[in-house]
C-alpha cells in the first residue's frame, strides 16, 4: 500500500506543477481535468504525509525513552502510545482514500423530485422532501439553486428539480435516489384514516458543458406559455421551454424563469445531466438500469425509506437503520442517515478489497 502512496505522491505533485502550465491553463477542458484529479489527491497526500509524521514522532519517542531518566519514562511511553494510536487511524483512512474513486465524486449534483402514487397527497409528500433537502443543504453550508418545479393544486410538486453545489455534495446525496414512501393522514382525509403515499427522488451528477456535446441539430424547442396549479396560465409571453433530445427521447421542460433564455439555459443543464448518466449507465452496460433502479416503478411496495408520522419514525431499509425523530429528519437532520449509508459503502467497498486482497 505504501509504494503506491508514494507513487500517488509523486502524481501529485506532477498534478500541482501542470495545474501553473500556461498549456494547461489555456486548455478549459485540460484544466478542469487536471483540476479534478489534483482534488483527488489532494486528501490521500495529505493523510499520507501525517502518516509519515507519525512515524518520524513515533521514532524520535521511542529513542528518547530509552535514553531517558526513569522518572521521565512514564510521559515519554505516553507519547509513544499517541504516535502509535495516531498510525494505526491514519492507516485506516488511508484504506478507505484508497478505495477505487467514485467517478462522480466532487461534482455537484442536480436533484429532481416528484409526486408518484398517492395523488395530491404524494405531491405534498414531494414538498416535504423538497424542504427536507434545503434544510439539510443550509446546515453543509451548500448552495441551493432551484432549476424548475411544477406547483401543485394544494402547494405540493408535481415535479421540483434544484441543483446542489459544495463539499463532498455528491458522496453525501448519491444514495438518495430511489423511492420514499410516507404514512400519514392526509390533510384531504376526513375520517383521520392514515394512508401511504410515495414519491420518487433521482439524483444526477452535474454534467460539465465540456463533458456533454450537444448538437443543436439533435434538439426539438418548443415555447409555450408558463402554466400553474390547475393549468392556469401565469405569464403572458411564451417563456416556457420544452425541450427534446431527438437521439434518446429525452424531454426537459423548463418554466421558472422569467425569460425564454433562462428557461432554455437551465433545460439544458438538467439535460446534460441525463446525458451525462445515461453515458455512465452505458459504459457499464447497464442502458439507463441506475436511474431507473433509483425512482423504481414509484410504487408504494417500492422503498427505499418510509416517513411515518404517527410514529415520528424514519426507516432507511437498505441498511435497517430507524430513528424516531422524523420531525427532525424533515427539518433538514438528515446526518445520522446520510452518515450511515456512507458508512456502509465504505464498509462493503473494504471488505470486498480486503477479500481480493487489496486490503
Amino acid at each position: 500500500m505504501f509504494d503506491r502512496l508514494a507513487g500517488l505522491e509523486r502524481e501529485y505533485l506532477d498534478t500541482e506543477a501542470r495545474m501553473a502550465d500556461p498549456k494547461v491553463t489555456g486548455d478549459q477542458a485540460t484544466y478542469t481535468t487536471v483540476a479534478r484529479r489534483y482534488r483527488e489527491l489532494e486528501p490521500i497526500v495529505v493523510a499520507y504525509r501525517a502518516w509519515r509524521s507519525a512515524h518520524d514522532d513515533l521514532a524520535a519517542a521511542r529513542e528518547m525513552v530509552a535514553d531517558a531518566a526513569a522518572d521521565e519514562r512514564e510521559l515519554l511511553r505516553d507519547e509513544v502510545e499517541q504516535a502509535e494510536a495516531s498510525i494505526v487511524a491514519l492507516e485506516e483512512e488511508l484504506k478507505v482514500l484508497l478505495l477505487p474513486a467514485d467517478p462522480n465524486a466532487g461534482r455537484n449534483v442536480i436533484v429532481e423530485i416528484r409526486g408518484a402514487e398517492g395523488g395530491e397527497e404524494a405531491n405534498l409528500f414531494a414538498r416535504d422532501l423538497y424542504e427536507m433537502y434545503r434544510g439539510y443543504a443550509d446546515r453543509q453550508h451548500w448552495k441551493f439553486e432551484v432549476l424548475g418545479a411544477n406547483p401543485s393544486d394544494l402547494g405540493g410538486y408535481s415535479e421540483v428539480t434544484f441543483l446542489l453545489r459544495g463539499d463532498n455534495v455528491w458522496t453525501k446525496m448519491k444514495h438518495e435516489g430511489g423511492p420514499h414512501r410516507v404514512q400519514r393522514v392526509p390533510v384531504t382525509e376526513s375520517q383521520g384514516r392514515i394512508h401511504t403515499s410515495s414519491a420518487t427522488v433521482t439524483v444526477l451528477p452535474e454534467a460539465d458543458d465540456i463533458e456533454v456535446d450537444i448538437d443543436e441539430k439533435d434538439l426539438k424547442v418548443d415555447v409555450y406559455r408558463s402554466s400553474g396549479p390547475g393549468g392556469q396560465s401565469v405569464n403572458t409571453t411564451d417563456s416556457a421551454v420544452r425541450i427534446t433530445h431527438l437521439p434518446t427521447g429525452l424531454v426537459v421542460a423548463m418554466q421558472d424563469q422569467k425569460s425564454q433564455l433562462q428557461n432554455k439555459a437551465k433545460a439544458l443543464q438538467v439535460l446534460r445531466a441525463r446525458l451525462l448518466q445515461l453515458e455512465s449507465d452505458r459504459q457499464r452496460a447497464e442502458a439507463s438500469a441506475e436511474r431507473l433502479g433509483q425512482i423504481g416503478g414509484g410504487g408504494r411496495s417500492e422503498k427505499i425509506r418510509t416517513y411515518n408520522f404517527k410514529e415520528n419514525r424514519v426507516t432507511d431499509h437498505r441498511i435497517g437503520l430507524t430513528l424516531y425523530k422524523l420531525d427532525k429528519v424533515l427539518q433538514g437532520e438528515l446526518d445520522d442517515v446520510i452518515d450511515a449509508l456512507v458508512a456502509d459503502e465504505r464498509s462493503r467497498q473494504l471488505a470486498a478489497a480486503e477479500a481480493d486482497g487489496l486490503g
